[in-house]
């Protein structure tokens, strides 16, 4: 399999010369590595590509390296289904270096660069909502950094209306009107025999 996996790299890295600045095959995963301008194309190449076809998007998330001047690695997992394959795709940036969106791409990213930011402080140019998703609003930092303190301590919000908040308070639907069921079981009344 680290055969085949490394002949997918070889070819991912021909067909993108420039864009895939590395590739390796290690405990049975290939990983490539691109740079911020460049993943976008890589993303579309990898969706659509007949070679490819990693149609599936897993998540994001991010590696802190904090001693190292691009402290962060973006990292971008991906399946596809009709090849059984799975490959990360890596990028290194600093820490204001804002990283282009691909929910274009694939919109399954748009939590996940959320995520990031809120765990991280990543920043993902062009998304469309980028507001932290895990913490409060208020929240300093971002917890996931290995230089946060453990024991630091976060102001205390008290219950507040929407006009003390500056925003809408209300629950969030978990899903659109057009997709998934709402919670609980539902079933479909019998036929009649």
């Amino acid at each position: 399999m680290d055969e085949s996996l490394g002949q997918l790299g070889a070819m991912i890295a021909g067909a993108l010369p420039g864009a895939v600045t590395d590739q390796l095959v290690a405990h049975g995963e290939l990983t490539i590595a691109t740079t911020t301008q460049d993943i976008v194309k890589v993303a579309t190449f990898l969706r659509d590509d007949e070679r490819c076809q990693f149609w599936s998007f897993i998540d994001i998330t991010a590696i802190d390296w904090p001693g190292r001047e691009r402290r962060f690695d973006v990292v971008y997992h991906f399946l596809s289904p009709r090849l059984n394959r799975r490959i990360r795709v890596k990028i290194e940036v600093g820490e204001s270096t804002p990283v282009p969106s691909i929910i274009d791409v694939y919109p399954g990213a748009n939590w996940f660069e959320r995520e990031t930011y809120d765990m991280f402080g990543v920043t993902f140019r062009g998304h469309p909502d980028l507001r932290r998703i895990l913490m409060y609003p208020e929240f300093i930092g971002h917890p996931l950094l290995k230089d946060y303190e453990a024991q630091k301590t976060q102001p205390l919000i008290p219950y507040r209306t929407e006009a003390e908040a500056g925003m809408i308070l209300e629950k969030v639907t978990p899903f659109g009107a057009d997709e998934g069921l709402a919670f609980g079981r539902k079933f479909l009344p019998e036929k009649e025999s």
